[in-house]
Order: C-alpha cells, then structure tokens, then sequence
C-alpha cells in the first residue's frame, strides 16, 4: 500500500501567530514573536509585541486582554498554560525575515555555531540579508558574511556604541 505523504502539523506558536497577528495590529502594535515553551513544570504561551516608541505595560494588558477570549474559543493549546505578553527589548532576538529588514542599516551582533577567524562573535552594520544570509559591516570597514542557519544567535544592538 502506498503511503500518502503527511501534511506538517502547525506548530502551536505558529498557528497562535496567525490568528493573534491582525488582533495585535489592530491595537497599533506589531507581534514581534510568538513562543510556546516549558519553563520548569509550566507551560508559557509568550507573545512579544513592539511599536515605534517602545512598549508599556498598558499595551501588554491591552494584548493580553483582546486575546484571552479569543486563545479560549480557537482551542490550539491541549494543555494548561500561562499566557505572558512582553516587549522583545533592547537586544531583541532577530528571528524572521521581517525583522532582518526592520533592522537593515543598524547594529547588530550574532554568534556562531562554529568559530571563523578564531571568533564566535560578531558586531556591525546590518548590510543585507538575502537567501537566509546575514552581511555584517563591521567597525574596520570588513564585511562579514554568515548564514543564519550557522548562527546561535541575532540580536538587535540597540544599546551598543557601533557607529
């Protein structure tokens, strides 16, 4: 008998994204990133909103707020959880191709999985990133490369002293 192949489920966090994304847009905030993870023997359901001139705790009790119904009726979760709604910070994690873009031009560090040229770490200008590939300006004028799939880590630098 022949096999049909699977169709990849939604993983939670990813299907609380797109249900969730015009709900937090509508309340002028951007949902940076969507976690569902185990922290000790509780289970988080973590939304990270952003907006232009920062988050405050109005905008995480409004969040909260609009959501909490609507994460009761679509019934994605089969479990207990905690539902926690944050900013992603100054030195968010880049993780979407959006946020690459958002951050073209401004500073940024990341680690690799595997040193290059003896170092792990690396700070610059966000140049580009096209076909999951990060070009780095760095401060001697050099342009580093890396794949994102070769990275630990991609955080804004918000608070760096890069020019």
């Amino acid at each position: 008998m022949r096999r049909m192949p699977t169709e990849k489920k939604q993983s939670v966090a990813d299907a609380v994204r797109e249900r969730a994304t015009p709900i937090v847009n509508a309340l002028g905030l951007q949902l940076w990133d969507v976690r569902f993870l185990k922290e000790g023997a509780d289970w988080i359901l973590r939304l990270i909103i952003d907006k232009p001139d920062g988050i405050g705790i109005e905008d995480c009790i409004a969040v909260n707020d609009a959501l909490d119904q609507p994460l009761d009726e679509w019934d994605l979760i089969d479990r207990a959880y905690r539902l926690q709604v944050q900013s992603p910070g100054a030195e968010r994690t880049l993780i979407r191709p959006e946020h690459f873009q958002q951050y073209l031009g401004k500073p940024v560090k990341l680690r690799l999985r595997q040193a290059v040229q003896e170092r792990k770490n690396y700070a610059g200008l966000l140049q580009s990133f096209e076909n999951d590939v990060i070009s780095l300006l760095l401060e001697d004028g050099q342009i580093f490369s890396a794949a994102l799939a070769d990275t630990t880590r991609v955080q804004a630098d918000d608070m760096g002293d890069f020019q």
